[in-house]
């Protein structure tokens, strides 16, 4: 039981729209037991089977037990066997033409997840399934989850793709994580890509999202897009992150405004809550040490020379530009040099 009621917890956190229908699922549902299954998996399918053929409808219980019993594919594979004749069974012999409640359904995408069955899992997504599973974002979000902890951005464009044949909604919850992978498998095409969508779609995104994206655009060096997102997400955040911030501070020197640059660090510092300020000089060490190196790298050939002299000239003037107004910030400027590879 508390297992259960852990889940649904931190599933209505970051779920709201299913938070409900989770609610009334944990109540309705028998799933004491589940804590420690003592059956395997094809032990409980037998009884299950045995129970279908016998005409009577198994207990919850044991559906719930196999649920958290999976540890292979062949497991996963009873399991949607076991999931489709209860289906049927439900509907000729009891008459209930219902899915089973979305929790369940949760937790059947949970097991695909945990045991890396992804093309089972992905069948939790889809409408009008044969196994009487509702499909729900929070179904997703597992198969999501378990893209991004082995970067596969193939498995997410799947996902993807299937939620949006299925009209699923996306959710504020989905962009951080999509987002998430594509910064860390390096995939800016992508995140451009699906960052629209969620745009298109409506969908609210988080502060998480925003900084995500915007320092990935700086990363990049595309300083259009770090004004674009910044506007968008001036709609709905009134406060600067550090990290959206120090985006706009490269933007600025992107397009060779270093005072502009020195003038976005003062207002950030002045605005951040004061536990905060300290860690503007972490980024401003990072942003001389680090990114020049990384956004240049980034460029076609022709342009690393022009982009990287304008660079060393105009981090300079900017940290003079705060100086001069008001706010000294020492930083070491010795690892703004040329970079061979940059050449």
């Amino acid at each position: 039981g508390t297992l259960l009621s852990q889940t649904a917890t931190s599933h209505c956190r970051c779920n709201k729209s299913v938070c409900y229908h989770m609610a009334r699922a944990h109540l309705s549902t028998d799933s004491s037991g589940i804590d420690q299954p003592k059956e395997s998996a094809e032990e409980l399918y037998q009884k299950m089977l045995k129970s279908v053929e016998a005409q009577t409808m198994p207990p919850n219980a044991w559906l719930w037990s196999m649920i958290s019993s999976c540890s292979s594919e062949e497991d996963i594979k009873l399991l949607f066997q076991i999931l489709q004749k209860l289906r049927i069974f439900r509907l000729s012999n009891l008459r209930i033409n219902a899915n089973f409640n979305d929790h369940l359904c949760m937790k059947v995408s949970e097991a695909c997840a945990r045991v890396g069955v992804l093309d089972y899992g992905l069948k939790v997504l889809w409408n009008h399934n044969v196994y009487g599973i509702t499909p729900t974002i929070g179904s997703a979000h597992y198969l999501l989850q378990h893209a991004k902890e082995h970067n596969d951005t193939k498995l997410m464009e799947k996902i993807m793709q299937v939620l949006r044949r299925n009209s699923l909604p996306l959710q504020p919850g989905t962009a951080d994580i999509v987002f998430s992978i594509c910064y860390n498998t390096d995939r800016w095409d992508l995140l451009s890509k699906y960052a629209a969508r969620f745009v298109q779609a409506g969908v609210k995104l988080r502060r998480t999202a925003f900084d995500v994206w915007m320092e990935f655009a700086a990363k990049v060096g595309d300083s259009q897009s770090i004004w674009n997102i910044n506007s968008l997400r001036g709609k709905s955040i009134k406060h600067y992150t550090l990290t959206s911030g120090f985006a706009c501070v490269k933007g600025s020197l992107l397009e060779r405004r270093p005072e502009n640059a020195a003038a976005t660090i003062k207002l950030l510092h002045k605005h951040l809550p004061d536990q905060k300020k300290p860690f503007v000089k972490d980024e401003l060490q990072k942003l001389v040490a680090e990114w020049p190196t990384e956004v240049i790298k980034r460029q076609k050939k022709d342009d690393r020379k022009a982009m990287e002299e304008a660079l060393i000239e105009d981090i300079p003037k900017m940290i003079s530009s705060m100086a001069k107004s008001g706010l000294d910030i020492s930083v070491d400027l010795d690892k703004l040099t040329r970079q061979p590879e940059a050449a």
